[in-house]
């Protein structure tokens, strides 16, 4: 009979729910990054770019592919060394940090949240922080999980509950820490940034989700397969059912 998977966060020999997430959103968060730039008119070399809840550090090293200078900051120890042993020689500068950040105002051109608003009890801290490090008319860019009956089923029930596909600890997603984008744009607002987008964005086939999530909980795929099995696409004028990227401008 298949054992039952240990399943724990920043752990290298568990099945890791946020690194899979990691990995598989990767695409479409390099992709929305490069579009922001572009409409920002801001060139990656040379820019300063915060990761906020970087976990092991994969969306990092992409934005130091890019060229830009990162910094990478996540409130696990554990995801730190992890991403520090995972580390391509990139400069990128990795640190253990929480709500609270010790970096100087108005330090970065951009900033990127990941993984934290959809688990923060805190998001005011939170933005308010990215938005005191992010100088004026810096980027701020972020994605996250909207409060739908989907996303309930998805994030609470096949994430967290189901047995053929549960990938999380229980109690990592609530229902009152997933934020509608109109109550995620209220407290931009308050912390000084100026929501300038919404887009959706899914696999293109849930089918493809179950199978590498499943497969991946009986140990016959490997983290790295799992990009290529679940093909997230951005739909911009879409109404997010679970998932959505965003990004705002420092006023």
């Amino acid at each position: 009979m298949p054992t039952t998977p240990h399943l724990a966060l920043d752990s290298a020999s568990a099945v890791d729910g946020r690194h899979i997430r990691a990995l598989t959103f990767q695409s479409v968060r390099m992709e929305y990054v490069q579009r922001v730039l572009g409409e920002l008119n801001m060139a990656a070399p040379g820019s300063r770019a915060l990761v906020v809840g970087s976990g092991r550090g994969v969306l990092a090293r992409g934005l130091a592919g890019l060229g830009c200078d990162v910094v990478a900051a996540d409130p696990s120890a554990d995801a730190t060394a992890l991403a520090k042993d995972a580390d391509d020689g990139l400069g990128i500068t990795y640190l253990t940090a929480g709500g609270e950040l010790d970096l100087l105002d108005a330090s970065f051109d951009l900033v990127y949240c990941a993984d934290t608003l959809e688990v923060t009890e805190q998001p005011g801290l939170v933005l308010t922080e990215s938005a005191r490090v992010l100088r004026p008319a810096g980027a701020f860019v972020y994605d996250t999980v909207n409060r739908t009956p989907l996303s309930l089923l998805v994030y609470l029930g096949a994430f967290q509950m189901f047995p053929g596909t549960r990938i999380m600890p229980r109690g990592r997603y609530a229902a009152r820490r997933l934020r509608r984008p109109a109550e995620l744009a209220e407290h931009l607002d308050r912390a000084g940034l100026s929501p300038k987008d919404i887009s959706a964005f899914k696999p293109r086939d849930a089918r493809s989700l179950v199978r590498a999530t499943r497969g991946r909980r009986r140990g016959v795929l490997t983290d790295e397969q799992l990009p290529g099995l679940v093909d997230m696409v951005i739909e911009p004028e879409a109404t997010p059912l679970v998932t959505y990227l965003g990004y705002a401008v420092r006023r």
